[in-house]
């Protein structure tokens, strides 16, 4: 979710939940891999067992969707992929093709607004970069090019001024700071450019900037009907603010145990940590059997998450 709802969204609960789920979304960094970019053994083999179930299984995330594809690959997915916080989703092609896959959704920034974006930002102490389509845009003089381009898993673009760069919409803004200052700085980006672009925090580096309404909540809403699934009979995981209206919006919303206080009030569940495989087991204990089975595991796996909360809440009131 944007910031600007960030402190609606912890009030929110949203679809009860159905059974059987038959749609997972699932973040990447944070919740699928941790900084080694590895998907687990155990991980792999529970995603392939829910989709051959015939459980839907899609990648929502903050990456550029060519960026998420070798993830999905791995995982044996064919469901569309959800890109830019919602800003962009894409088929997944054909086995054995070259391409990236139809386009299906697109919504970018203006080309004034992505211009005052890359102002703003660099006046406040951020590295802004680019993202449209599956273009990775950076400055040329960046030091860390490199490192962008394998962590995205593609060769960034470099140029030799962002703002003459900027002459079409672009899908995707992100600002990139040493923590705390991209969080420090979320409410007055929000401020400074509410009705023109929705603000939010993939990363505790990196502030994301996107065109107003976009979120992994419309997303999700969206593949949900796509497939004619309803949202309470959706498994959704995430760690970051970017995945907050995502979670709040579905029946069995679960967040990773290093989310941020907002990110886990608005989830069902609180999963194990992603060195512990967190994925798998919601989806071993959740999806992966029957429906008696499921129902228990939410009430049980529900209630822990509530004693986790107030734990919390007493430790820091105590």
């Amino acid at each position: 979710m944007s910031l600007q709802d960030g402190t609606r969204a912890a009030t929110i609960r949203g679809a009860d939940p159905a059974f059987p789920i038959r749609l997972v979304a699932l973040d990447i960094d944070g919740t699928l891999v941790g900084d080694d970019l590895v998907v687990g053994t155990r991980t792999i083999e529970a995603v392939r067992a829910a989709k051959a179930r015939g459980v839907a299984v899609s990648l929502v995330t903050g990456r550029m969707v060519s960026s998420a594809m070798r993830f999905a690959g791995e995982l044996g997915l064919t469901d569309p992929i959800v890109g830019y916080q919602g800003g962009l989703i894409r088929a997944m092609p054909a086995p054995g093709s070259a391409g990236i896959g139809r386009l299906l959704v697109h919504t970018p920034l203006s080309a004034s607004v992505a211009r005052a974006i890359v102002t703003w930002t660099r006046e406040h102490g951020l590295d802004p970069h680019l993202n449209h389509l599956e273009r990775f845009i950076l400055r040329a003089d960046d030091p860390r090019a490199d490192d962008y381009s394998a962590f995205m898993g593609a060769r960034a673009e470099l140029v030799p001024d962002l703002l003459e760069a900027i002459d079409h919409p672009i899908t995707k803004i992100l600002a990139v700071g040493e923590p705390p200052l991209p969080t420090e700085l979320a409410p007055a980006a929000a401020e400074a450019f509410a009705g023109r672009a929705d603000v939010t925090i993939s990363h505790p580096r990196f502030l994301e900037f996107v065109a107003p309404g976009v979120s992994k909540g419309r997303a999700i809403r969206w593949l949900a009907r796509r497939l004619g699934i309803p949202l309470g009979a959706t498994l959704a995981i995430g760690d970051q603010w970017n995945d907050i209206e995502m979670l709040a919006e579905v029946g069995h919303g679960a967040a990773m145990p290093s989310a941020p206080a907002p990110v886990q009030a608005v989830a069902r569940y609180l999963a194990p940590a992603v060195a512990d495989e967190g994925v798998a087991e919601m989806i071993e204990r959740l999806v992966l059997v029957d429906e008696a089975g499921a129902r228990a595991a939410s009430r049980t796996l529900a209630a822990a998450a509530d004693r986790a909360r107030r734990a919390a809440t007493e430790g820091l009131t105590g």
